[in-house]
Order: C-alpha cells, then structure tokens, then sequence
C-alpha cells in the first residue's frame, strides 16, 4: 500500500480495512483487498504515533501533544484531548461498564451519556486516562522516571500496564491509579508489550523479548535473535512475532523461545505487527505496508504443538529443529519494481 509521504508510524486492522498513520501528519484508511486508500484523516500537526480504532471510533495520538478521536465513516474529527506537556506516543481504549461498579458509576453521572475512555502514554513520563464524551481528563498516573511508550489494558482485571525508556514495566490500577508492581530486568527502554494469558511480553531496546508472569512478576523467558531494539510485538497461535530496528521480523515458539523463521524484505525499522486471518502484516519506516502468508507456519506449528502434548514425558523430541526451520513464508504484495 503506497500513498504516504513519509514513513508509516504504526498500522490497525479492522475487518477489511487496514489503517495507517504517518510522519506525513496523516491517518489513512485502505481496503486490504485492492489495495486502494478510501480515506484521509488530517488535523494534527506533527507526525501521528499511534492510532487505534473502537466502535465507529478513530483514536490517534501526535507529537504535537494531542491525542484526537475521528469518527471512522464521515473522516471528521470529534473530539481533542489536551493536556500532556510533550507527545503522545501510545493509546488504549476500554469502557467504564468493564471496570467500574455500580457505586463507582453513579459518582461520574455527567459523564453516563458515553462511557468509553482513552488512555495515553506521553514523553512527560505520564499516562492520563480521559472521558471520551468530554475530552476531560479522569486522572493522571505518576510513577515512570522516562517517555511512556507503550500501553497494553487488562479490563476484567482492572490492570494497566506501561513501558517506558526508564528500563521499567509498572503495572496499575487503572480505576484507581493505585501502582501495583514494576518489572525492572530490561537493559533498555522497553518499546512495546503484549499480554496473553497472564503472560506479559515486553520488547526493548536492549534487543530482547522478556515473558513475566503477571500475578508473580517472575521473568520466564528471554528471546534472542534481534540485531537492533525490538520495535513492535504480537502473539498468535502459540507464535511470538516480533519486528525490529534490524528491518526483520521473526517468528518464536512462545513456550521455547526457539527462533523459527525470519521475514526478510523491509528496508527499515517494522513499526508495526498485526496478525489477521493468518496473514501478517508489516508496517515500516520505509513507507510501505507488506503482508505475508503464514498459514505455513502456524499449521506446523498446531502440529508440532499437538506432538509435543503426546509426547510429554515419553523422551525427548529429536528432529524438531531442523522441521521448525524448514518454513517456507513468501510476501503477497510485491513493489512494482518487483524486489
């Protein structure tokens, strides 16, 4: 999908649509099928970090320190959120119904008419959380020493979590903004998380993947492989992709850690990992979205999780490596030039 006029910051797949933001100032919407851009959202200032989409809703977030909600079909901005001192470099979403009780409910009756809340990492070492309807602020959690850049929300569980360039994970409360815990191995800013299971991944500059157990804070696994920071995460199926600084991205067994197969073609740091219908998607600095067919790989993968279960203390499982490397994972959308 080319059509940017400069890098693409981050991508979101939404049934047939895929949306993108970029340095170029702008949100675009595209059709995964033909390819073809059927929308442009413009108004920020600077370049968009994040976006994300909820409902009929459109969310981004921008250097120039705001954090926007566009209505998805009419392209036409709806609300503004204003209050971080520096940029706004990471988003998530939830509605009060999954967090607060009854009680807690009735004590924000102005703002019963929308429930839905945003919440947003800043470079001020802040996250806020915001009433949709309003754009006001709900609260603001202080506690990280460096730029939040990531977010990942467990609602059920009234848990946040953040990772900032402080080396640090904390987790909160996010009804709250009580801080419950803070995972502190990294070696570097920690750059994006992923949470399945109550298994944490968080992806750092210090170019490993940690997994933490959530309720202990115990650090289970590390995965290797990356020449640069790791950029972007996203679990699928019993696979851990990960993109990178080093224009790569990678497929690991979640359980292992073993390194099963690696995406070659990018020219640029992957910004971006969305997994939809067992095609992968890639977002890159060097402006282009790819996607590439992994039915392959999570097929084997199924099978040789289904060996594994049988074979569960009956031996060892000899020949395994040579069949995870043996992936063959080609790009559907090739540049005109053919590369």
């Amino acid at each position: 999908f080319l059509g940017h006029e400069s890098y693409i910051t981050f991508c979101h797949l939404e049934n047939e649509a895929a949306f993108t933001c970029s340095a170029d100032h702008t949100i675009r919407k595209w059709d995964v099928v033909t390819g073809q851009c059927v929308a442009i959202y413009r108004g920020h200032t600077s370049i968009v970090n994040r976006i994300l989409v909820a409902k009929d809703y459109l969310f981004s977030g921008s250097y120039d320190r705001t954090a926007r909600c566009w209505s998805v079909d009419k392209e036409k901005q709806i609300q503004e959120f204003r209050g971080h001192r520096n940029c706004v470099l990471t988003l998530a979403h939830y509605s009060s119904r999954d967090v607060l009780e009854e009680e807690e409910e009735e004590e924000e009756e102005e703002e019963k008419v929308s429930r839905d809340l945003l919440v947003t990492g800043s470079t001020d070492c802040t996250v806020k959380v915001w009433w949709v309807s309003s754009g006001r602020c709900y609260q603001t959690l202080l506690g990280h020493t460096g730029a939040v850049l990531c977010l990942i929300l467990d609602a059920p569980n009234r848990e946040l979590f953040s990772g900032s360039t402080d080396y640090t994970i904390r987790t909160w409360n996010i009804v709250t903004g009580e801080q419950l815990k803070v995972f502190k191995e990294h070696q570097g800013s920690v750059i994006c998380l992923e949470l399945v299971n109550r298994h944490l991944y968080s992806g750092s500059a210090d170019r490993t993947v940690k997994c933490w157990l959530v309720d202990t804070g115990e650090r289970i696994q590390t995965y290797k492989a990356h020449k640069h920071s790791v950029s972007t995460l996203k679990y699928h199926a019993g696979i851990l992709f990960t993109g990178s600084g080093d224009a790569c991205a990678r497929a690991f067994n979640s359980k292992s850690g073993v390194l099963q197969k690696i995406f070659r073609g990018h020219k640029f740091i992957i910004n971006c990992i969305q997994i939809h219908n067992e095609l992968l998607y890639t977002a890159s600095h060097d402006g282009t979205l790819r996607i590439w067919d992994i039915r392959g790989i999570c097929k084997r993968n199924k099978r040789r999780l289904k060996k594994e279960r049988s074979t569960q203390g009956r031996g060892s499982q000899k020949g395994s490596l040579s069949r995870l490397f043996n992936n063959k994972v080609g790009c559907m959308v090739q540049q005109e030039n053919g590369e």
